[in-house]
């Protein structure tokens, strides 16, 4: 347990609030899917994978499946009980939803975001929509998942308006991906660099 105050946060390291948030049954706003973008259930290849996870995640510096092997991410990729799809827009792949039912009687939002190209869309609350019938038509009695300080300003927000309660949060510490993993130093630029 951490004591009341301020903590020094390691030179090339970050540090992030995370917030773990749940719903136990579906709650949809009935958006329509934008004009122009397909739904799609996706079968990728690693580098399929990889590619999106960068184009929607590298600039809050996701970096979870980036640290795995290709080896261990084909596993995740192939198991039958983890779901990935996209919304596509002219064949392009711009957005991802991977949702997680490898715990019987549980849904994880593992990942879900659009990339720039979609966001103020509308294709957002849709893809949440298709999210929350998946999960549950699915079996789950609870759909959870966390975000944090890393994700965009907006995302606590957006998942509490899609009916998600917050359940928790913890701190993480964690190599700085533009450090330790070689990312492109201008990502993230809300989040400063301190090099060791």
């Amino acid at each position: 347990m951490l004591s009341d105050g301020f903590h020094d946060v390691p030179h090339g390291k970050i540090a992030t609030i995370v917030t773990d948030l749940e719903m136990h049954a579906p709650q949809l706003r009935g958006a329509t899917r934008p004009e122009g973008l397909a739904f799609i259930r996706l079968d990728p290849d690693v580098p399929t994978y990889r590619d999106l996870f960068k184009r929607v995640g590298q600039d809050w510096l996701w970096f979870g499946r980036t640290l795995l092997s290709d080896k261990a991410l084909d596993t995740i990729l192939r198991d039958p009980d983890v779901h990935i799809y996209a919304l596509e827009r002219d064949g392009q792949a711009e957005a991802l939803l991977e949702l997680d039912f490898r715990v019987e009687g549980e849904c994880e939002l593992t990942y879900f975001g659009l990339t720039s190209t979609l966001i103020g869309a509308g294709a957002g609350a849709y893809l949440m929509d298709r999210a929350i019938a998946l999960a549950f038509e699915g079996g789950a009695k609870r759909f959870h998942l966390h975000t944090c300080t890393l994700d965009s300003p907006q995302a606590l927000g957006f998942y509490r308006r899609s009916g998600f309660k917050p359940t928790r949060q913890r701190v993480e510490i964690a190599d700085d991906p533009r450090i330790a993993h070689e990312y492109d130093r201008t990502l993230g630029p809300h989040i400063p660099i301190f090099d060791p």
